[in-house]
């Protein structure tokens, strides 16, 4: 498998399995909530790279997960207190956990060599530079299968807990009402999106993942008037935008996965503006239209 043909792949791979659980994500209205664990992941690959001395580990993408877990816990908790609203519970811990990420990597803390620039943007050319290599002939790059693995898992998550997840995000009371443990779902879900966030990372890194997540999902909520069509758009729109970007970004010689994030900040942007204005030429038909007085 060639350089380029792999890379594509794994910007493709890794552009659905972000896309497909933000789907929920953005109904459910916890969007900037991505944002908190993509930066609190970060202490937790640094001190789970001193136990495993592999990056790519899966062990560690588990513990780096369950640090973006607590943002999540805290966040809950914080809010439960009923001291604070909003998202400054949010505010309060994702700054320091990445802070302290942020000071391990500077410090070169148990040798472990991550670039801040990396941590912040990503790099999908270098995730892609480490290639399976099985009798002599190249597989793609390792990092492929890694976010291969992670897009089966919220492909059959998503599966299994369709039906809870759809009530639980439009009506949780209903969903409480109807013996279904909404917590439990919730904090099962918050890890599967922690887990997803922490295997894009050496892909969009920390501040590109949300893009990556988010951007499909609420472009498709645009277009879209159920459940299954907005998913079915997000998906579409994450490969488009994945093969679209990367290409950009070879042309450019630029970062594929900045390519990839402005790709899709311009896809969305354009059909805001045209459904705004579908929105109101609709607007001024009505105003147009004279009411029929009743016989």
């Amino acid at each position: 498998m060639s350089f380029v043909l792999g890379t594509t792949l794994l910007a493709v791979v890794t552009a659905l399995a972000c896309a497909l659980p933000g789907t929920f994500v953005v109904l459910r209205k916890n969007s900037m909530l991505v944002d908190a664990i993509s930066h609190a992941v970060l202490p937790g690959i640094v001190v789970g790279y001193f136990f495993t001395h592999n990056l790519d580990s899966p062990l560690l993408i588990i513990g780096a997960a369950l640090a973006g877990l607590v943002v999540v816990l805290g966040s809950e908790w914080l809010t439960r207190t009923g001291l604070l609203t909003g998202d400054a519970p949010q505010g309060l811990i994702f700054p320091a956990l990445f802070s302290a990420g942020v000071i391990l990597v500077t410090l070169n803390f148990a040798n472990v060599h991550l670039d801040t620039h990396a941590v912040l943007v990503g790099g999908l050319n270098l995730a892609a530079w480490d290639q399976l290599v099985i009798g002599g002939t190249s597989w793609g790059p390792s990092y492929l299968y890694v976010m291969l693995a992670v897009l089966a898992l919220n492909v059959v998550f998503l599966g299994l807990f369709y039906s809870k997840l759809k009530v639980t995000t439009f009506d949780a009371q209903f969903a409480t009402s109807l013996g279904i443990r909404t917590g439990l779902v919730n904090t099962a879900f918050m890890f599967l999106v922690s887990v997803t966030v922490t295997a894009a990372f050496n892909a969009a890194g920390a501040i590109l993942v949300i893009a990556l997540m988010i951007v499909p999902p609420a472009t498709a909520y645009l277009l879209s008037r159920s459940l299954p069509v907005m998913i079915a758009l997000t998906a579409i729109i994450a490969v488009a935008g994945a093969l679209a970007g990367f290409w950009i970004a070879y042309v450019l010689n630029a970062a594929t996965s900045a390519g990839m994030a402005v790709f899709y900040g311009l896809v969305f942007v354009t059909v805001l503006a045209a459904t705004r204005l579908t929105q109101r030429a609709r607007q001024r038909e009505k105003r147009r239209t004279p009411a029929v007085a009743p016989a």
